[in-house]
């Protein structure tokens, strides 16, 4: 099966760490420790090009790093592994000065795009399922196909166009294509956008993690139930810049000083911004409106 390729020439104006606390489904089977992140029948290719209808323009020229971004260049990410709580997270520490406001630039793992926002939708090929690692096996409560590898355009807190990738539920992928296409057109900033690993569940907690991501096969927060993410129909947005939180948990661990929403800081979600509007828009709930736990990144289909 070949990707379907989706583009948009130039956009009139119009989103690891996975951390989702709640979904319904069968008892899953043992998951690895991560660390700090109705059915619809699969739409076609012209579906997929109306969804993404506006142009874009080309991405600025990067900016010169200063001040608070400059520090936070110089932090080295999952470089200092955190004392765990008697649950198993790291234990929670204030966010260190080289990570409030932070900004730091994106390492391209893909090329970037050229002229614009681009998308493609493929199967999970072989090369990719051996990348995913243990964050898919038998048991699951989806196969691999039911599921689709998205690449998509993102800006980067750095200014630059760069391009992610996602795995998601095959119903969903043409329209949360659709949503990247606004966040691009947007300029809202992501930071890092990559499949997780067996690394990242194997990792000992740094609490610096910022990977935006989707399709994970664990159980919820606190429970014995599949997350939304075992179904591939949930997104965690710049984690550490828009933290869960329930009691005295906070994840990423280091990321406190984003639980002040007032700040002015870049890639933090608000109700009513173009992140929130963009996935409503495609019938998502927010956990960010949610009263206990808070779950500022996580986006999801099923409302959990």
């Amino acid at each position: 099966m070949r990707h379907r390729q989706l583009t948009q020439p130039a956009l009139a104006l119009v989103v690891a760490v996975l951390v989702t606390a709640c979904s319904a489904g069968p008892k899953p089977a043992a998951q690895g420790q991560g660390h700090g992140g109705p059915a619809a029948a699969a739409t076609t290719a012209s579906t997929a090009a109306s969804t993404v209808a506006s142009t874009v323009t080309a991405a600025p020229a990067p900016t010169t790093t200063t001040g608070a971004a400059a520090t936070a260049a110089t932090w080295v990410l999952g470089a200092r592994p955190l004392p765990l709580r008697p649950d198993g997270f790291g234990q929670v520490r204030p966010t260190p000065a080289a990570l409030r406001d932070r900004r730091l630039p994106t390492v391209d793992r893909l090329p970037p795009p050229a002229g614009g926002f681009h998308a493609t939708i493929g199967p999970v090929t072989p090369a990719t399922r051996a990348r995913m690692g243990t964050t898919w096996a038998p048991g699951c409560p989806v196969t691999l196909a039911q599921l689709r590898y998205l690449t998509v355009s993102f800006r980067g807190f750095d200014g630059r166009a760069h391009t992610g990738e996602l795995v998601l539920n095959a119903r969903v992928a043409t329209d949360v294509a659709g949503v990247f296409a606004r966040l691009y057109a947007a300029r809202f900033p992501i930071e890092e956008m990559r499949l997780p690993t067996t690394a990242d569940l194997e990792a000992r907690p740094t609490g610096d993690g910022d990977d935006t991501a989707a399709f994970v096969c664990r159980a919820a927060r606190k429970q014995t139930r599949w997350s939304a993410h075992a179904y591939g129909l949930a997104i965690d947005i710049d984690p550490f810049q828009n933290p869960y939180s329930r009691g005295d948990l906070v994840l990423p661990e280091l990321a406190s000083a984003y639980l002040d929403r007032s700040h002015p800081w870049p890639g933090i979600i608000r109700q009513g911004d173009v992140v929130t509007r963009a996935f409503a828009a495609i019938g998502w709930t927010w956990g960010g409106s949610w009263h206990s736990p808070v779950d500022r990144m996580h986006f999801s289909a099923t409302g959990n």
